[in-house]
């Protein structure tokens, strides 16, 4: 066996144990609703992420590629932010689609409210510059 087919082969053989994708500070408190129970939470939207699932020849193991898609659309929706994730579909070519959701644990900063115009009565004037 030549070094160019050893080195090939031990790639190959190796390729199942990386994982490519690394979990954030922020994708691990995102809960995932295996049993689809989101009652009493907001929805925030729908997250779609993707991996490599084949690699030349080689078909990745259906788990390892389930499990860094759910650390994508964990990550994803931290950035929403969001707490909990749904999927919404089966991982299809790499690809899966989940739903992101609010159950109450994400604070939401919604931008303040505009003081209201003050009126007629309420009125202040300032003199620009003094003559």
């Amino acid at each position: 066996m030549n070094k160019a087919t050893f080195s090939t082969l031990l790639a190959i053989a190796l390729v199942p144990a990386c994982t490519w994708v690394k979990e954030t500070p922020g994708g691990d408190k995102v809960r995932v609703a295996y049993d689809g129970n989101v009652s009493g939470c907001r929805d925030a939207g729908a997250i779609t992420v993707s991996v490599t699932d084949k690699v030349a020849f080689y078909h990745r193991p259906d788990l390892k590629v389930r499990d860094e898609l759910e650390t994508l659309a964990r990550t994803q929706a931290a950035a929403i932010p969001a707490d909990t994730i749904k999927p919404s579909s089966e991982p299809a070519d790499g690809s899966q689609t989940f739903e992101a959701y609010v159950c109450g644990s994400v604070v939401v900063h919604q931008r303040q409210a505009r003081p209201a115009a003050a009126t007629a009565d309420e009125a202040e004037t300032h003199a620009i510059k003094d003559h």
